[in-house]
């Protein structure tokens, strides 16, 4: 593979893309005054920057020339470990799945699949039931879990930062 660019060799093209894809997604959310919109650019953003997340870990595999075509950070680990190796990116991202920006995202992605349980929701219905703002009620409280775009731009910088400092730190073994 030699002449081959680093994006090319480990396929951090899709990685990168997927950032950007997120990046479009917040400026878009920044973009409109429809609270529907607004919410559907946000779970968009989240989509992608979980997606940058998965990119990432295959990225992984590939640098470690593992033939997986979706895998997880614990497929790798016990990959590499089977090779008697250790990897220090993929400690970190566990780490931060854990506890950190990772778990967040995560949490996020895991809440635009599903519908967030009710008991999880703070019960502010009006004890009126024949109050006209109970639709409104039940729609504001639905998307309360939803991060703003503001949160998933700093997740995104603090991930692109980390794909960063990884990516120096890879030397060819």
């Amino acid at each position: 593979m030699a002449g081959k660019t680093r994006v090319a060799k480990y396929q951090a093209d899709r990685t990168n893309q997927k950032l950007y894809f997120c990046r479009l997604s917040c400026q878009a959310a920044g973009n409109t005054d429809d609270k529907q919109l607004y919410q559907s650019h946000c779970e968009t953003a989240i989509f992608h920057l979980y997606g940058a997340f998965l990119a990432f870990t295959q990225e992984l595999g590939h640098f470690y020339s593992l033939n997986m075509t979706a895998p997880t950070l614990s497929e790798i680990e016990k990959a590499l470990s089977e090779r008697t190796q250790v990897s220090p990116e993929i400690q970190r991202l566990k780490q931060l799945q854990q506890q950190g920006f990772l778990a967040n995202i995560e949490r996020a992605y895991q809440r635009c699949l599903y519908a967030v349980p009710p008991d999880t929701i703070v019960d502010q219905t009006p004890s009126d039931a024949a109050s006209p703002d109970l639709i409104v009620n039940v729609v504001t409280l639905s998307n309360q879990w939803l991060p703003d775009e503001t949160t998933i731009r700093e997740w995104r910088q603090q991930f692109l930062e980390l794909i960063e400092q990884l990516r120096a730190g890879m030397v060819e073994f």
